[in-house]
């Protein structure tokens, strides 16, 4: 049987975008009528990118159960609580900041499988692997990031990496 994605991303396989339909199904991406879950949670991380305070990268991530039914965590890149609201250094990679998916993921409950995270931007190595460790099953992200070195992480570990752009520009 034919697959269809609902979102019309092809790229993206979680379950509850994927259904078989019978040979004789005719459907198109253009009934989509409304923005994809997928969409309204990448819109989410890319509001959260708004609060960062890192001087060369904003960066958002929302983290979801595996049925996209509940946020279980949010997180933005900046400084440690506390702290100035400012990088420690105008060093490439070395500015301080906490990044936005370990903000996140420190709030996600540990023992929920399957998370869902929505990334402004994919993640670095040290964000890919605890997203496994922290048991992500799907990441989607709108940017990559300068290396996609996170992205060999995730691949190699079976986490399904998709970089969501389709309806990014569709009901603004």
């Amino acid at each position: 049987m034919p697959l269809i994605f609902k979102d019309g991303v092809s790229e993206n396989t979680h379950p509850l975008n994927v259904v078989e339909v019978p040979d004789d199904f005719v459907a198109s991406v253009d009934q989509v009528t409304r923005p994809p879950l997928y969409e309204v949670y990448m819109r989410m991380a890319d509001e959260l990118a708004k609060r960062s305070t890192c001087a060369r990268l904003q960066v958002g991530t929302v983290i979801t159960d595996a049925a996209l039914e509940h946020v279980v965590a949010i997180g933005y890149n900046g400084n440690v609580r506390g702290f100035p609201n400012r990088c420690d250094t105008d060093e490439a990679g070395r500015c301080g900041c906490i990044h936005s998916e370990m903000n996140a993921l420190v709030k996600a409950p540990g023992d929920l499988a399957d998370k869902v995270a929505f990334v402004t931007a994919s993640p670095c190595v040290m964000c890919a692997k605890l997203m496994v460790q922290a048991k992500v099953s799907h990441l989607y992200y709108r940017e990559a990031y300068r290396s996609a070195e996170g992205l060999d992480v995730l691949e190699r570990a079976g986490v399904t990496a998709v970089h969501y752009t389709r309806w990014k520009d569709h009901w603004r």
